[in-house]
């Protein structure tokens, strides 16, 4: 802690009243630059300007009141350059108030009120000014300004990412104490005024602009996409932000008031995933609305969300550092082609007995459901880890409902996302109902040996391999996501 810091003073003005440590409060350098600029010009216009005026000026009755000592009369003045000159000079020497009014008359034979000098001047501030005006972070006009504890003012979301990458200021290298997101720390109202009075179209734009910037999805295009793990529709999934470029989607998606990005899977393999070539992620995956955030002091966050539908990348781009894509929604076949699928399967000839694999190709989609609901029930009979307290007290109980049984069951059973994201793509429930079957089919085998037999036929299905734990032993894939 330097020396400054163990300073302290208790704020003057009424609106506030806090202690503030002196190291925090140091000159605003913009607003000191912003007035140099105008002595500049004010200067200039002195030694070019013959344009007499008086200034009488008009304190409200409350200054009157307040000069307890010795009384203060009005001051009156003949100066010239115009009012906006003679009225910065008669501040300059002392002999006019903060808060009076002031009244003018023109001096001049003619009766020339110098309006065209009030004209130039304010055009020539303005283009004098405009430079110290603009944020540089992102090198644009400053938009909602926030001075840090340095002096330095930036823009606020530049701020706020700025404190998503380093907690030093980018000028002065100085730390800054300031809370993530930065939304709670009040703005530089002096520059928000004196912008708005300078420039208010330029402001106007730069707003508009940075809201269309800030936009995280417009319909089904520029949607935010964040690459890590599988997310299920009418699931939570639980996520720890920290890298930067996640922190501001993240911050995005809350600030638009829709709390909406879509989870996507690693592609670890480096499969084509269609017409998007050998991508990073794998094309399918789920859209997911943000139902808490909890910030923490060095700017991470711990998120809790919940799908709400599934989707396919149709094509992509980076934006920030993140990736934004083109998607369309994806939906299950309808009911009616549901039930027609279930009758012709469920019509044809039954399997031997001991071929377990492919008998759930004729089971009913009643049946396929109790398969999962009944190995459940069994492992809580069983203790098993991965169906302790804190698991079904985050994923609920097992929902009776077959098109969000695989995605419950899918969340929280140990094994491979690979296997798991097979579900993602499916759009029909009864062959979700039948992935989920054949894991607890092969988990069952891997805890009872088959005969040869059964062997012989689990060898020849086509389904992926998937290796799962029993009550005893718990693999680490859902915990990992989970923390």
């Amino acid at each position: 802690m330097t020396a400054s810091r163990q300073e302290g003073f208790t704020c003057p003005f009424k609106d506030c009243g806090r202690d503030h440590s002196l190291g925090d409060c140091s000159q605003d350098v913009t607003l000191a630059k912003v007035m140099d600029r105008v002595s500049i010009e004010v200067a200039h216009s002195r030694r070019s300007s013959d344009t007499p005026t008086l200034l009488d000026e008009r304190p409200r009755w409350r200054n009157v009141v307040d000069s307890s000592k010795e009384p203060r009369y009005p001051a009156s003045r003949i100066l010239s350059g115009g009012r906006l000159v003679a009225t910065y000079t008669m501040t300059e020497i002392g002999e006019l108030k903060y808060d009076s009014e002031v009244a003018y008359q023109t001096m001049s034979p003619t009766g020339d009120n110098y309006e065209q000098c009030d004209i130039d001047m304010l055009a020539d501030l303005k283009e004098a000014t405009k430079t110290e005006l603009d944020c540089q972070v992102c090198y644009a006009l400053m938009l909602d300004p926030l001075t840090t504890t340095c002096g330095h003012t930036f823009c606020r979301k530049c701020v706020a990412r700025m404190l998503d990458h380093s907690t030093m200021c980018p000028i002065c290298r100085r730390h800054l104490p300031m809370p993530p997101g930065v939304q709670s720390v009040p703005g530089n109202k002096r520059l928000s005024k004196l912008l708005s009075t300078l420039c208010p179209d330029l402001v106007a734009a730069r707003a508009e602009a940075a809201a269309q910037e800030e936009v995280p999805m417009l319909g089904e295009t520029n949607v935010p996409l964040f690459i890590c793990t599988l997310a299920y529709p009418s699931m939570p999934t639980f996520l720890h932000i920290f890298e930067p470029r996640y922190r501001l989607m993240i911050r995005r998606a809350i600030d638009s008031g829709e709390g909406k990005f879509g989870m996507l899977m690693y592609n670890r393999r480096a499969v084509p995933q269609g017409s998007l070539g050998s991508v990073q992620f794998l094309q399918y995956g789920t859209l997911v609305r943000i139902n808490s955030v909890e910030i923490m002091p060095d700017g991470r966050s711990m998120i809790e969300t919940r799908g709400i539908s599934r989707f396919r990348v149709k094509d992509w781009d980076m934006h920030d550092g993140y990736v934004v894509g083109n998607i369309e929604r994806l939906d299950d076949i309808s009911l009616a082609e549901e039930e027609q699928v279930e009758a012709t399967e469920t019509t044809g000839p039954a399997p031997t007995q001991h071929d377990l694999i492919s008998q759930i190709d004729y089971m009913s989609t009643q049946e396929l459901l109790k398969v999962g609901t009944d190995f459940i029930t069994r492992m809580q009979a069983a203790s098993a880890p991965w169906l302790n307290e804190g698991v079904l007290a985050s994923y609920g109980p097992p929902p009776d409902d077959p098109a969000i049984f695989p995605y419950w069951f899918a969340s929280i059973l140990p094994i491979g996302e690979e296997e798991k994201y097979r579900l993602i793509p499916t759009t029909s429930v009864r062959e979700r109902l039948k992935i989920t079957a054949r894991w607890v089919r092969r988990i069952e085998a891997q805890r009872c040996p088959p005969s040869r037999d059964d062997t012989e036929s689990s060898d020849s299905s086509d389904e992926g391999d998937v290796s799962a734990t029993d009550g005893d032993s718990v693999a680490q894939t859902t915990d990992e996501v989970r923390e």
